[in-house]
Order: C-alpha cells, then structure tokens, then sequence
C-alpha cells in the first residue's frame, strides 16, 4: 500500500475529512488531497505530524511493504465498523446516482411549477379574460397541481426504491477496496468544471428570477394580470434553476459519499442518523396539516425551499457540536 492510500485509510478510519485533517497539520485542504491522490508527498515534518496524530510509526508511512498499522487513534470519533464497499459496489453506485439525478432533478421541477396553472387560472378569470366561474378556475388549477406533485412523487418514490440498497454508503463508515479513491478523485477533477459551472448558472438564475416581475410591473402595473405573469416567470426561472443545481448535485454527492467528504464525513453521519428522519417526519407532517387546513396550496408549497435551508443550518450546528 503506498502513502497516499495509507493516509486515506488512516484519516477515514479516524473519522476525519480533508479539512479536518488539514487543520490539524496546518495546511490547505487542497495539499491533502495532492497527498492522497499521489500528486505530492508530505514533506520530513508532517510525515512525523502525521505519525504522531495517527499513532503509526513513520516506518508504515514510508514504506510500501508494511501493510499493517499498529494503531489508529479514536479519541475525536466513536469508535465503529466501517463497512467495505468494492469497486463493483462503488461503480454500481455512481451509475446509480448518474441515472437518478434527471428523475429527482425533473420531479423537483414539477413540484416548483405546480402552483403556475393556479396562478395563471385565477388571474385570468379574475381579469375577465377566462370565461369560467372562479370556482372552475380554482379547481382546475388544483387538478393540475396535484397531478405535477403526485407525478414528482412516483418519480422520488421510484428512485428511492432503486437506490434503498445503496442507503448503508450514506450512513455508515466506509473502508473502500484500493483503487476505488484514486477512480473516484479522478471523477470528480474531471467533472469539477462542469459542475462548478452549473451551480453558477443554477443560481443565477435563482437570483435572477424576479425580474420578469419588476419588468412586467413597470410595464402594465395597472393590471393584476400581469402581476401574476411575473410570479409565474419567477417560478419557471427559479425551477430551471434549481433543476440544473440539483442534476448536478446529485452525482457529485455520490463522490463525495465515498470519499467521506462535505456533508458524509463519518460526524456528519452520525448527526444525520440522530436528527434527518425526525426533522424531514415533522416537516411534511406539518406542510399537510397546513395545505389541507387553509386549502392554499398556491402558497404552502413555500415551506420545502425553507424546510431544505433550516435542514442545512442544523446540520451545520450538529457539525459544530460534533467538533
């Protein structure tokens, strides 16, 4: 084994990410991942940091034929199992998510344009444009709604079950087979470009989304009708925004998922076993309850882009707490 799976095998088992790793040695997350991807070797003084913070011997660090350490230190994670996952498991799994992300990526899509026939339906007849009874209009525009967000459901449902399997890579320690970091590395500095790129243009557009509005307001203010035209835009941009933030997303986190980094380093894991199911229960619960009570749809939609920034924060504060 050489050093740089040696240092991976190490970190991971210590429950460490890049960062973390990297704070501990005083260095940039960025010559870690040159270490561990053989891109460099650690100079004299962190190899010696690095065999005093991983309790081995600079002879297991440095020499290629020794393939067991005498100890790895567990004092900043719960010692626990880590599960092996091969290089067949790890290709299924990519291929998995590479397969998901369109389905999750247009059923999110949907969700966010449900309400847009609701909108549009009522505006016009409120307008007199529609020659339909507001009661027609609000019942159809429901139809329809319901029929985007329960064709966005089969399609999470679906791919949820496809990738039940692949659940124990999300939370639990992994101890993947040599050659599976290096491949997954390579991956991601090919796709990184991309990637970083499609965030850009996703939230772009997320941010740009209001000026339909502004521009139709100043345009024909005076007619509510064209008020509700701009919300419509602003749905339909901020859903072809975050449509191409998730597609991308979806295949980077499974990168991420096997190399333990970002939001599956193994604290990450443990916080999310305690609090995902419990927070994500509470929240449709709650969505439900407040839909069905008020019968406003058009408007109760609002709470998954809050819930999915709360879920964020929590997660960071669980970090936090974990350190």
């Amino acid at each position: 084994m050489i050093l740089a799976d040696k240092i991976i095998d190490l970190r991971k088992k210590a429950g460490w990410s890049q960062e973390e790793l990297a704070e501990k040695l005083g260095v940039s997350r960025q010559s870690v991942s040159k270490w561990e991807g053989a891109q460099s070797i650690p100079d004299m003084n962190k190899i010696l940091q690095l065999s005093e913070l991983f309790g081995v011997s600079t002879d297991y660090l440095l020499k290629d034929s020794l393939e067991a350490a005498e100890t790895v230190p567990s004092q900043d994670t719960d010692a626990e199992d880590a599960t092996f996952v091969s290089m067949e498991e790890a290709n299924a799994f990519l291929s998995y998510k590479a397969e998901s992300a369109p389905r999750i990526a247009l059923g999110v899509l949907l969700c966010i344009l449900s309400p847009i026939a609701l909108f549009l339906l009522g505006g016009a007849q409120e307008s007199g444009r529609l020659a339909i009874t507001e009661m027609q209009a609000a019942m159809i525009g429901l139809i329809v709604l319901l029929l985007m967000v329960a064709g966005a459901v089969l399609l999470f449902v679906l791919t949820g079950m496809k990738g039940s399997k692949f659940e124990y890579l999300e939370k639990n320690a992994l101890d993947t087979a040599y050659g599976v970091s290096g491949m997954v590395r390579e991956r991601m500095q090919r796709e990184e470009s991309d990637h970083t790129r499609s965030i850009a243009v996703g939230v772009v557009l997320c941010v740009l989304a209001a000026i339909p509005l502004f521009v139709l307001l100043l345009w024909r203010g005076e007619d509510e009708f064209y008020g509700v035209l701009g919300v419509s835009a602003i749905l339909t941009l901020a859903a072809v925004g975050v449509h191409r933030i998730v597609l991308t997303s979806i295949p980077w986190g499974g990168y991420q998922v096997l190399l333990e980094q970002g939001d599956y380093t193994r604290t990450a894991k443990r916080s999310n076993r305690k609090y995902s199911g419990i927070y994500w229960g509470v929240v449709v619960a709650a969505y439900l309850a407040v839909s069905f009570v008020t019968m406003r749809w058009d408007r109760t939609w609002i709470v998954w882009p809050v819930a999915g920034v709360l879920y964020g924060v929590l997660m960071e504060i669980g970090k936090l707490r974990g350190k």
